[in-house]
Protein backbone atom coordinates (compact mmCIF):
# COMPACT_ATOMS: atom_id res chain seq x y z
CA UNK A 1 0.00 0.00 0.00
CA UNK A 2 1.28 3.33 -0.59
CA UNK A 3 1.97 5.97 1.41
CA UNK A 4 -1.08 8.22 -0.06
CA UNK A 5 -3.49 4.88 0.57
CA UNK A 6 -3.23 4.09 3.67
CA UNK A 7 -6.31 3.15 5.75
CA UNK A 8 -8.61 5.52 7.37
CA UNK A 9 -7.61 7.47 10.00
CA UNK A 10 -3.86 5.68 10.25
CA UNK A 11 -2.87 9.67 9.75
CA UNK A 12 -4.08 10.57 13.03
CA UNK A 13 -3.11 7.28 14.60
CA UNK A 14 0.17 7.04 13.90
CA UNK A 15 1.04 10.78 14.94
CA UNK A 16 -2.15 12.21 16.97
CA UNK A 17 -0.06 15.40 17.85
CA UNK A 18 0.70 15.91 13.88
CA UNK A 19 -3.23 15.45 13.04
CA UNK A 20 -3.48 18.41 16.36
CA UNK A 21 -1.02 21.05 14.98
CA UNK A 22 -2.34 20.30 11.27
CA UNK A 23 -3.37 23.35 9.31
CA UNK A 24 -6.62 21.66 8.24
CA UNK A 25 -7.90 18.60 7.18
CA UNK A 26 -8.42 17.78 3.49
CA UNK A 27 -9.94 14.48 1.78
CA UNK A 28 -8.53 13.93 -1.15
CA UNK A 29 -10.68 11.84 -3.73
CA UNK A 30 -9.34 10.57 -7.15
CA UNK A 31 -9.60 7.12 -9.06
CA UNK A 32 -5.94 8.14 -10.75
CA UNK A 33 -3.55 6.57 -7.52
CA UNK A 34 -0.45 8.98 -9.20
CA UNK A 35 -2.39 12.05 -9.08
CA UNK A 36 -3.68 11.02 -5.61
CA UNK A 37 -0.57 10.51 -4.28
CA UNK A 38 0.94 13.70 -5.42
CA UNK A 39 -1.69 15.52 -4.00
CA UNK A 40 -1.20 14.03 -0.49
CA UNK A 41 2.13 14.47 -0.39
CA UNK A 42 1.82 18.53 -1.36
CA UNK A 43 -0.67 18.82 0.88
CA UNK A 44 1.62 16.81 3.84
CA UNK A 45 4.79 18.75 2.75
CA UNK A 46 2.57 22.42 3.57
CA UNK A 47 1.38 20.81 6.84
CA UNK A 48 -2.40 19.89 6.24
CA UNK A 49 -3.28 16.20 7.56
CA UNK A 50 -4.90 14.57 4.50
CA UNK A 51 -6.74 11.33 3.82
CA UNK A 52 -7.33 10.02 0.58
CA UNK A 53 -10.05 7.73 -0.99
CA UNK A 54 -9.81 6.13 -4.66
CA UNK A 55 -13.74 7.03 -5.59
CA UNK A 56 -16.61 8.70 -4.02
CA UNK A 57 -17.90 5.44 -2.18
CA UNK A 58 -14.33 4.84 -0.82
CA UNK A 59 -14.50 8.64 0.01
CA UNK A 60 -18.26 8.28 2.23
CA UNK A 61 -16.80 6.55 5.29
CA UNK A 62 -13.89 8.78 5.77
CA UNK A 63 -16.16 12.04 5.76
CA UNK A 64 -17.55 10.58 9.52
CA UNK A 65 -14.20 8.87 10.46
CA UNK A 66 -11.68 12.04 9.28
CA UNK A 67 -13.91 14.70 9.73
CA UNK A 68 -12.41 16.76 6.87
CA UNK A 69 -12.86 20.45 6.30
CA UNK A 70 -12.35 20.33 3.26
CA UNK A 71 -12.75 17.78 0.00
CA UNK A 72 -10.69 18.12 -2.64
CA UNK A 73 -12.16 16.00 -5.38
CA UNK A 74 -12.45 14.75 -8.84
CA UNK A 75 -14.94 15.54 -11.25
CA UNK A 76 -15.02 12.15 -13.21
CA UNK A 77 -15.01 9.32 -11.37
CA UNK A 78 -16.56 6.13 -12.23
CA UNK A 79 -19.41 4.91 -9.99
CA UNK A 80 -20.27 8.20 -8.03
CA UNK A 81 -18.92 11.47 -9.82
CA UNK A 82 -17.68 14.51 -8.58
CA UNK A 83 -21.65 16.11 -8.24
CA UNK A 84 -22.30 13.32 -6.40
CA UNK A 85 -19.98 13.47 -3.31
CA UNK A 86 -20.66 17.25 -3.23
CA UNK A 87 -24.21 16.25 -2.27
CA UNK A 88 -23.22 13.42 -0.07
CA UNK A 89 -20.80 15.59 1.48
CA UNK A 90 -23.21 18.65 2.55
CA UNK A 91 -25.54 15.85 3.36
CA UNK A 92 -23.45 14.97 6.16
CA UNK A 93 -21.90 18.50 6.91
CA UNK A 94 -23.26 21.59 5.10
CA UNK A 95 -20.05 23.76 6.02
CA UNK A 96 -17.64 21.17 4.76
CA UNK A 97 -15.78 22.75 1.59
CA UNK A 98 -15.77 21.11 -1.74
CA UNK A 99 -13.61 21.92 -4.22
CA UNK A 100 -13.79 20.40 -7.53
CA UNK A 101 -10.47 19.24 -10.28
CA UNK A 102 -11.61 18.77 -13.64
CA UNK A 103 -10.08 18.68 -16.97
CA UNK A 104 -9.90 22.15 -18.81
CA UNK A 105 -12.98 20.81 -21.81
CA UNK A 106 -15.27 20.43 -18.78
CA UNK A 107 -15.41 23.70 -16.53
CA UNK A 108 -19.06 24.01 -17.39
CA UNK A 109 -19.51 21.05 -15.12
CA UNK A 110 -17.22 22.73 -12.32
CA UNK A 111 -19.18 26.19 -12.88
CA UNK A 112 -22.58 23.75 -12.85
CA UNK A 113 -21.44 22.06 -9.45
CA UNK A 114 -20.44 25.50 -7.91
CA UNK A 115 -24.02 26.48 -8.70
CA UNK A 116 -25.09 23.50 -6.35
CA UNK A 117 -22.46 24.26 -3.56
CA UNK A 118 -18.92 23.54 -4.43
CA UNK A 119 -16.44 26.07 -3.24
CA UNK A 120 -14.24 26.79 -5.99
CA UNK A 121 -13.20 24.44 -9.04
CA UNK A 122 -9.64 23.86 -10.47
CA UNK A 123 -8.43 22.72 -13.88
CA UNK A 124 -6.15 19.98 -14.93
CA UNK A 125 -2.98 19.79 -14.73
CA UNK A 126 -3.40 21.51 -11.35
CA UNK A 127 -0.62 24.82 -10.63
CA UNK A 128 0.41 23.84 -6.62
CA UNK A 129 0.20 27.52 -6.20
CA UNK A 130 -3.18 28.18 -7.28
CA UNK A 131 -3.85 24.98 -5.56
CA UNK A 132 -2.62 26.36 -1.84
CA UNK A 133 -4.43 29.72 -2.37
CA UNK A 134 -8.35 27.79 -2.98
CA UNK A 135 -7.29 25.73 -0.32
CA UNK A 136 -6.60 28.35 2.06
CA UNK A 137 -9.41 30.32 1.08
CA UNK A 138 -11.79 27.25 1.47
CA UNK A 139 -10.81 26.41 4.68
CA UNK A 140 -11.14 29.89 5.73
CA UNK A 141 -14.44 30.09 5.00
CA UNK A 142 -15.12 26.78 6.40
CA UNK A 143 -13.73 28.12 9.35
CA UNK A 144 -15.76 31.24 9.40
CA UNK A 145 -18.95 29.29 8.49
CA UNK A 146 -18.58 27.07 11.53
CA UNK A 147 -18.00 30.11 14.24
CA UNK A 148 -20.42 31.86 12.74
CA UNK A 149 -22.77 28.69 13.61
CA UNK A 150 -21.27 28.08 17.27
CA UNK A 151 -21.88 31.70 17.94
CA UNK A 152 -25.50 31.53 17.03
CA UNK A 153 -25.68 28.65 19.06
CA UNK A 154 -24.07 30.37 21.90
CA UNK A 155 -26.38 33.47 21.24
CA UNK A 156 -29.83 30.91 21.03
CA UNK A 157 -28.61 29.31 24.32
CA UNK A 158 -28.29 32.39 25.88
CA UNK A 159 -31.44 34.41 25.29
CA UNK A 160 -33.40 31.03 25.32
CA UNK A 161 -36.77 31.92 27.40
CA UNK A 162 -35.00 28.96 29.75
CA UNK A 163 -31.78 30.47 30.48
CA UNK A 164 -33.66 33.65 32.23
CA UNK A 165 -33.70 33.58 35.29
CA UNK A 166 -36.68 33.37 37.58
CA UNK A 167 -39.85 31.91 38.69
CA UNK A 168 -41.85 34.48 40.67
CA UNK A 169 -45.37 35.29 39.04
CA UNK A 170 -44.48 38.75 38.14
CA UNK A 171 -41.07 38.22 36.22
CA UNK A 172 -43.39 34.38 34.33
CA UNK A 173 -46.15 37.23 33.07
CA UNK A 174 -43.18 38.53 31.48
CA UNK A 175 -41.83 35.85 30.05
CA UNK A 176 -45.08 34.45 28.77
CA UNK A 177 -45.84 37.69 26.75
CA UNK A 178 -42.42 37.36 25.66
CA UNK A 179 -43.32 34.06 24.52
CA UNK A 180 -46.10 35.47 22.79
CA UNK A 181 -44.82 38.11 20.71
CA UNK A 182 -41.77 36.98 19.90
CA UNK A 183 -42.99 35.38 16.70
CA UNK A 184 -43.68 38.69 15.55
CA UNK A 185 -43.26 42.03 13.94
CA UNK A 186 -44.85 44.04 16.65
CA UNK A 187 -43.46 47.43 18.01
CA UNK A 188 -42.44 46.64 21.41
CA UNK A 189 -41.98 49.40 24.42
CA UNK A 190 -40.24 47.83 27.38
CA UNK A 191 -40.62 50.00 30.53
CA UNK A 192 -39.31 49.67 34.21
CA UNK A 193 -36.62 51.08 36.14
CA UNK A 194 -33.07 51.12 35.80
CA UNK A 195 -31.66 48.02 36.15
CA UNK A 196 -33.95 45.35 35.47
CA UNK A 197 -32.94 43.60 32.33
CA UNK A 198 -34.94 45.60 29.75
CA UNK A 199 -31.91 44.82 27.30
CA UNK A 200 -31.66 41.43 28.28
CA UNK A 201 -35.64 40.92 27.19
CA UNK A 202 -35.37 42.84 24.08
CA UNK A 203 -32.18 40.74 23.30
CA UNK A 204 -34.81 37.59 23.98
CA UNK A 205 -37.41 38.45 21.83
CA UNK A 206 -34.82 38.99 18.70
CA UNK A 207 -33.04 35.73 19.55
CA UNK A 208 -36.31 33.36 19.26
CA UNK A 209 -37.93 35.12 16.30
CA UNK A 210 -37.81 34.73 12.88
CA UNK A 211 -35.20 38.03 12.86
CA UNK A 212 -32.55 35.75 14.59
CA UNK A 213 -30.75 35.57 11.60
CA UNK A 214 -30.62 39.07 11.17
CA UNK A 215 -28.50 41.93 13.04
CA UNK A 216 -29.46 43.01 16.53
CA UNK A 217 -28.53 46.89 16.84
CA UNK A 218 -28.50 48.98 19.93
CA UNK A 219 -28.74 52.56 20.19
CA UNK A 220 -28.83 54.48 23.94
CA UNK A 221 -30.82 57.41 22.62
CA UNK A 222 -29.89 59.81 26.12
CA UNK A 223 -26.11 59.21 24.95
CA UNK A 224 -26.11 61.54 22.24
CA UNK A 225 -27.10 65.36 21.14
CA UNK A 226 -30.05 65.78 18.75
CA UNK A 227 -27.55 66.11 15.74
CA UNK A 228 -25.52 62.89 16.59
CA UNK A 229 -28.67 61.19 17.42
CA UNK A 230 -30.60 61.92 14.14
CA UNK A 231 -27.53 61.04 11.89
CA UNK A 232 -26.75 57.69 14.40
CA UNK A 233 -30.42 56.67 12.82
CA UNK A 234 -30.57 57.36 9.58
CA UNK A 235 -27.38 58.31 8.72
CA UNK A 236 -25.43 61.20 6.63
CA UNK A 237 -24.35 62.22 2.97
CA UNK A 238 -20.43 63.61 2.91
CA UNK A 239 -21.01 67.11 3.66
CA UNK A 240 -24.19 67.24 5.32
CA UNK A 241 -22.36 68.84 8.42
CA UNK A 242 -19.11 69.98 9.78
CA UNK A 243 -16.74 67.07 9.68
CA UNK A 244 -19.25 64.71 7.36
CA UNK A 245 -16.20 63.58 5.29
CA UNK A 246 -17.66 60.71 4.42
CA UNK A 247 -21.25 58.88 3.49
CA UNK A 248 -22.42 56.50 6.57
CA UNK A 249 -24.95 54.50 7.19
CA UNK A 250 -27.50 55.22 9.97
CA UNK A 251 -28.93 52.41 12.60
CA UNK A 252 -31.64 51.93 10.68
CA UNK A 253 -29.70 50.76 7.28
CA UNK A 254 -27.43 48.30 9.52
CA UNK A 255 -30.39 46.71 11.50
CA UNK A 256 -32.31 46.17 8.16
CA UNK A 257 -33.46 42.75 8.20
CA UNK A 258 -33.25 42.69 11.87
CA UNK A 259 -34.28 44.37 15.05
CA UNK A 260 -33.34 47.93 16.35
CA UNK A 261 -33.67 48.28 20.15
CA UNK A 262 -33.88 51.82 21.40
CA UNK A 263 -32.95 52.72 24.64
CA UNK A 264 -34.10 55.47 26.70
CA UNK A 265 -36.01 56.51 24.04
CA UNK A 266 -37.81 58.69 26.39
CA UNK A 267 -35.04 61.11 25.75
CA UNK A 268 -35.36 62.20 22.36
CA UNK A 269 -36.17 65.46 21.10
CA UNK A 270 -39.27 66.62 19.41
CA UNK A 271 -37.51 67.05 16.33
CA UNK A 272 -36.09 63.46 15.99
CA UNK A 273 -39.73 62.01 16.88
CA UNK A 274 -41.36 62.97 14.20
CA UNK A 275 -38.51 61.74 12.06
CA UNK A 276 -39.03 58.27 14.05
CA UNK A 277 -42.89 58.54 13.45
CA UNK A 278 -42.10 58.70 9.81
CA UNK A 279 -39.76 55.73 9.34
CA UNK A 280 -42.39 53.38 12.13
CA UNK A 281 -45.74 54.39 9.62
CA UNK A 282 -44.07 54.19 6.33
CA UNK A 283 -40.23 52.65 6.57
CA UNK A 284 -38.93 54.80 4.68
CA UNK A 285 -36.34 57.23 5.40
CA UNK A 286 -33.88 59.79 4.21
CA UNK A 287 -29.72 59.89 5.54
CA UNK A 288 -29.37 63.22 6.78
CA UNK A 289 -28.36 65.98 4.06
CA UNK A 290 -29.65 63.72 1.80
CA UNK A 291 -32.46 63.54 -1.08
CA UNK A 292 -32.86 59.66 -1.91
CA UNK A 293 -35.46 57.86 -0.42
CA UNK A 294 -34.50 54.44 1.36
CA UNK A 295 -36.57 51.89 2.15
CA UNK A 296 -35.94 49.74 5.55
CA UNK A 297 -37.25 46.47 6.83
CA UNK A 298 -36.70 46.47 10.50
CA UNK A 299 -38.88 45.56 13.88
CA UNK A 300 -37.97 48.31 16.66
CA UNK A 301 -37.33 47.23 20.06
CA UNK A 302 -37.74 50.70 22.37
CA UNK A 303 -37.08 50.97 25.96
CA UNK A 304 -37.26 53.65 28.73
CA UNK A 305 -37.17 54.13 32.61
CA UNK A 306 -39.56 57.14 32.21
CA UNK A 307 -43.47 57.08 32.19
CA UNK A 308 -44.35 58.21 28.35
CA UNK A 309 -48.10 58.43 28.92
CA UNK A 310 -47.24 61.28 31.68
CA UNK A 311 -45.12 62.63 28.93
CA UNK A 312 -47.59 62.75 25.88
CA UNK A 313 -49.64 64.62 29.08
CA UNK A 314 -47.52 67.26 29.64
CA UNK A 315 -46.62 67.78 26.30
CA UNK A 316 -43.04 66.37 26.03
CA UNK A 317 -43.93 63.16 23.76
CA UNK A 318 -45.96 62.73 20.88
CA UNK A 319 -49.25 60.99 21.23
CA UNK A 320 -48.93 58.99 18.02
CA UNK A 321 -45.68 58.21 18.29
CA UNK A 322 -46.67 57.05 22.00
CA UNK A 323 -49.00 54.45 20.54
CA UNK A 324 -47.15 53.51 17.40
CA UNK A 325 -44.17 51.97 20.26
CA UNK A 326 -46.75 50.94 22.43
CA UNK A 327 -48.20 48.18 20.38
CA UNK A 328 -47.07 45.65 22.74
CA UNK A 329 -45.65 46.65 26.79
CA UNK A 330 -43.78 44.59 28.35
CA UNK A 331 -43.01 46.14 32.18
CA UNK A 332 -40.02 44.62 34.14
CA UNK A 333 -40.55 44.30 37.49
CA UNK A 334 -37.94 45.92 39.52
CA UNK A 335 -36.18 43.33 41.88
CA UNK A 336 -38.23 44.33 45.61
CA UNK A 337 -41.44 43.10 43.66
CA UNK A 338 -40.03 39.54 42.82
CA UNK A 339 -38.03 38.91 46.16
CA UNK A 340 -38.74 35.90 45.74
CA UNK A 341 -35.98 35.23 42.72
CA UNK A 342 -32.65 37.03 44.33
CA UNK A 343 -31.74 33.75 45.49
CA UNK A 344 -31.33 32.24 41.99
CA UNK A 345 -30.06 35.39 40.47
CA UNK A 346 -27.04 35.62 43.18
CA UNK A 347 -26.78 31.93 42.83
CA UNK A 348 -26.72 32.72 38.89
CA UNK A 349 -23.92 35.67 39.09
CA UNK A 350 -21.74 33.52 41.67
CA UNK A 351 -21.37 30.81 38.93
CA UNK A 352 -20.50 33.64 36.17
CA UNK A 353 -17.93 35.39 38.04
CA UNK A 354 -16.46 32.55 39.40
CA UNK A 355 -15.50 30.98 35.99
CA UNK A 356 -14.57 34.24 35.04
CA UNK A 357 -12.12 35.11 37.78
CA UNK A 358 -10.99 31.20 37.73
CA UNK A 359 -12.37 30.77 41.38
CA UNK A 360 -13.89 28.03 43.28
CA UNK A 361 -16.88 29.66 45.24
CA UNK A 362 -19.43 27.56 45.54
CA UNK A 363 -22.06 29.33 48.26
CA UNK A 364 -23.38 31.88 50.17
CA UNK A 365 -23.38 31.95 53.86
CA UNK A 366 -26.60 31.90 55.67
CA UNK A 367 -25.28 35.49 57.20
CA UNK A 368 -24.69 36.87 53.49
CA UNK A 369 -27.67 35.48 51.62
CA UNK A 370 -29.95 36.63 54.46
CA UNK A 371 -28.29 40.27 53.74
CA UNK A 372 -29.33 39.52 49.97
CA UNK A 373 -32.93 38.64 50.25
CA UNK A 374 -33.34 41.62 53.50
CA UNK A 375 -31.99 44.46 51.27
CA UNK A 376 -34.20 46.42 49.07
CA UNK A 377 -32.00 46.81 45.49
CA UNK A 378 -32.77 50.41 44.08
CA UNK A 379 -30.25 49.60 41.44
CA UNK A 380 -32.10 46.17 40.83
CA UNK A 381 -30.86 43.16 38.97
CA UNK A 382 -27.66 45.56 37.90
CA UNK A 383 -26.63 46.64 41.34
CA UNK A 384 -26.94 42.62 42.49
CA UNK A 385 -25.00 41.30 39.91
CA UNK A 386 -21.90 44.41 40.78
CA UNK A 387 -22.08 42.80 44.48
CA UNK A 388 -22.13 39.33 43.55
CA UNK A 389 -18.63 39.98 41.11
CA UNK A 390 -17.36 42.32 44.09
CA UNK A 391 -18.32 39.22 46.73
CA UNK A 392 -16.88 36.40 44.19
CA UNK A 393 -13.24 38.66 43.44
CA UNK A 394 -12.94 39.42 47.47
CA UNK A 395 -13.57 36.03 49.05
CA UNK A 396 -10.36 33.63 49.63
CA UNK A 397 -12.21 30.35 50.16
CA UNK A 398 -15.75 28.82 48.51
CA UNK A 399 -18.08 30.73 50.47
CA UNK A 400 -19.69 34.36 49.79
CA UNK A 401 -19.67 35.62 53.60
CA UNK A 402 -21.51 39.27 55.06
CA UNK A 403 -17.71 40.56 55.10
CA UNK A 404 -17.49 40.08 51.35
CA UNK A 405 -20.54 42.54 50.34
CA UNK A 406 -20.23 46.37 50.58
CA UNK A 407 -21.09 47.88 54.10
CA UNK A 408 -23.85 49.81 52.95
CA UNK A 409 -25.89 47.16 51.62
CA UNK A 410 -28.21 47.72 54.47
CA UNK A 411 -31.64 45.88 55.38
CA UNK A 412 -35.08 47.65 53.60
CA UNK A 413 -37.00 50.15 55.95
CA UNK A 414 -39.84 48.97 54.58
CA UNK A 415 -41.68 45.61 54.64
CA UNK A 416 -42.43 44.27 50.97
CA UNK A 417 -46.02 43.43 50.29
CA UNK A 418 -47.26 40.12 50.89
CA UNK A 419 -48.35 37.66 48.51
CA UNK A 420 -51.80 38.25 46.67
CA UNK A 421 -52.96 34.74 47.12
CA UNK A 422 -55.81 34.11 44.16
CA UNK A 423 -53.30 33.19 41.46
CA UNK A 424 -50.47 32.24 43.54
CA UNK A 425 -50.05 28.38 43.52
CA UNK A 426 -48.76 26.34 47.08
CA UNK A 427 -45.11 26.11 45.31
CA UNK A 428 -45.21 30.18 45.39
CA UNK A 429 -47.06 30.64 49.05
CA UNK A 430 -44.27 28.49 50.43
CA UNK A 431 -41.34 29.80 48.58
CA UNK A 432 -42.27 33.09 49.94
CA UNK A 433 -43.04 31.64 53.36
CA UNK A 434 -39.39 30.46 53.53
CA UNK A 435 -37.44 33.69 52.14
CA UNK A 436 -39.48 36.01 54.07
CA UNK A 437 -39.19 34.43 57.15
CA UNK A 438 -35.27 33.61 56.29
CA UNK A 439 -34.80 37.90 55.72
CA UNK A 440 -37.05 38.09 59.23
CA UNK A 441 -34.23 35.83 61.15
CA UNK A 442 -31.40 37.37 59.28
CA UNK A 443 -30.33 34.57 57.06
CA UNK A 444 -30.28 31.69 59.88
CA UNK A 445 -31.88 28.67 58.90
CA UNK A 446 -32.00 27.40 62.21
CA UNK A 447 -33.89 29.77 63.31
CA UNK A 448 -36.52 29.95 60.49
CA UNK A 449 -37.10 26.06 61.03
CA UNK A 450 -38.04 26.79 63.98
CA UNK A 451 -40.53 29.64 63.24
CA UNK A 452 -41.78 28.06 60.73
CA UNK A 453 -41.90 24.72 62.25
CA UNK A 454 -40.02 22.63 59.38
CA UNK A 455 -36.61 21.00 59.50
CA UNK A 456 -33.21 22.74 58.38
CA UNK A 457 -32.55 20.09 56.03
CA UNK A 458 -35.85 21.43 54.35
CA UNK A 459 -35.15 24.68 54.07
CA UNK A 460 -31.71 23.72 53.20
CA UNK A 461 -33.29 21.79 50.22
CA UNK A 462 -35.62 24.02 49.09
CA UNK A 463 -33.12 27.00 48.66
CA UNK A 464 -31.14 24.70 46.86
CA UNK A 465 -34.46 24.46 44.73
CA UNK A 466 -34.97 28.20 44.51
CA UNK A 467 -31.39 28.43 43.31
CA UNK A 468 -29.23 28.76 46.33
CA UNK A 469 -26.26 26.56 46.94
CA UNK A 470 -26.21 23.99 49.61
CA UNK A 471 -24.74 25.06 53.18
CA UNK A 472 -21.30 23.41 54.97
CA UNK A 473 -23.98 22.77 58.03
CA UNK A 474 -25.64 20.34 55.90
CA UNK A 475 -22.73 18.18 53.95
CA UNK A 476 -25.49 15.33 53.51
CA UNK A 477 -27.41 17.55 51.34
CA UNK A 478 -24.65 17.82 48.77
CA UNK A 479 -24.43 14.15 48.41
CA UNK A 480 -28.52 14.14 47.51
CA UNK A 481 -29.01 13.57 43.94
Amino acid sequence: MQKADREPHEAAVDNPKRLEMAKGKILIVDDEANARNALAEIMRDEGYAVETAADGFKALPKLRDFSPEVVLTDLKMPGMDGVELLTKVHEHDPEVGVVIMTAFGAVDSAVKAMRQGAADYLTKPLNADELLVVLARTLERFRLRRETRQLRERLDARFSFDNIIGNSPEIQRVFKTVQQVAGSRATVLVTGESGTGKELIAAAIHQNSPRKHGPFVKLHCAALAESLLESELFGHERGAFTGADRRREGRFEVANGGTLFLDEIGEITPAVQVKLLRVLQEREFERVGGNQTIQTDVRVIAATNRNLKEMVDRGLFREDLFYRLNVVNLHMPPLRERSSDIAALADHFMRKYATENAKSVTRFSDASLGRLLNYDWPGNIRELENVVERAVVLTQDECIDIQHLPPELKPANKEAPGPQIPGWSLSDIERYAILKTLEAQGGSTSRAADVLGISVRKIQYKLQEYGASPKSEQPALERTP
